[in-house]
């Protein structure tokens, strides 16, 4: 996969927290790949408040000696730098749910290193990539891409980040359009959490059916799309049980076994139609 090297890419949506704070920190939370955050929101009734680090603090607002702004401008940059990636596919997501959602509102995405304040409380690097309803924000650390790998056996590859931020917007529009306003949330494969996880991997699909559509990227390839499903399989509730625990216990699934969230993202990438990512008779 690559970005079409004359395409404008817009970095403004990118907050460059990395380098403004180091802290150690308890894990919070299930592990990697899983969105702890939105977890919480949905059993709490949108009362989010995690856990504190034990150690520094992070920052809340822009690095300054960041230069993801100036740089991170084209699509021929963006095949060059992982952070620069990330401002492309942004560009890209927010150029489609802009055309795709009516009074669409966009969102940024925070890129921090170890630990970082957000409007649901302080979060370290461990939960995760995840969406945090109450700021809007989408808060990513670059290190989770080479844990993906190294702890849970996915492949890798550009598409595969694509995948993780694009099933993260999945969340921004579904708290756009208030299915995020839950009075709780159950677990196992066909609860209520595993039906909006799996709706935000169905987003993502769609996004990726209408990429090429926004201009920034080149038309996609099957090995693009594989990457995409590997990198859903490693995060499946499953895969993830088996290799930190041991066992399978599928009740307690928050975000869908591998075979549905690979299922679920190849609806809406074959469909391209959101009006296809109904989860709610998994």
């Amino acid at each position: 996969m690559t970005f079409k090297p004359d395409a404008q890419i817009d970095p403004g949506k990118i907050e460059d927290r990395r380098g403004m704070g180091r802290g150690g920190g308890a894990a919070i939370g299930g592990g990697l790949g899983t969105l702890v955050v939105l977890a919480i929101y949905l059993l709490t009734n949108g009362q989010v408040s995690l856990p504190a680090p034990t150690g520094g603090g992070g920052g809340t607002g822009a690095n300054p000696s960041s230069d993801v702004t100036a740089t991170c401008t084209t699509g021929e940059v963006a095949n060059q730098r992982e952070d620069c990636r990330i401002a492309g596919y942004v560009t890209s997501i927010e150029e489609y749910w802009s055309g795709a959602l009516e009074d669409y509102q966009t969102g940024d995405t925070v890129l921090f290193s170890d630990v970082t304040e957000t409007a649901c409380g302080t979060a370290t690097s461990q939960v995760g990539p995840f969406y945090c309803p109450p700021d809007g924000k989408i808060f990513l650390d670059l290190t989770f891409f080479d844990q993906l790998e190294a702890d849970f056996g996915a492949e890798g590859g550009p598409f595969a980040v694509a995948y993780v931020v694009a099933h993260e917007y999945g969340h921004h529009v579904q708290n756009q359009l208030g299915l995020l306003e839950s009075q709780g949330g159950t677990t196992g494969p066909d609860g209520t959490q595993v039906q909006i996880e799996l709706m935000a991997d169905c987003f993502a699909g769609v996004w990726a059916g209408n990429a090429a559509e926004t201009g920034i990227l080149e038309p996609l390839t099957e090995d693009d799309i594989a990457q995409a499903l590997d990198a859903a399989a490693a995060v499946g509730d499953d895969r993830i049980q088996e290799r930190t625990q041991g066992q399978v216990t599928p009740d307690t699934w928050t975000h869908g076994s591998s075979e549905q969230r690979q299922q679920w993202f190849r609806t809406g990438y074959d469909t391209a139609d959101p009006g296809e990512c109904d989860t709610s008779n998994i």
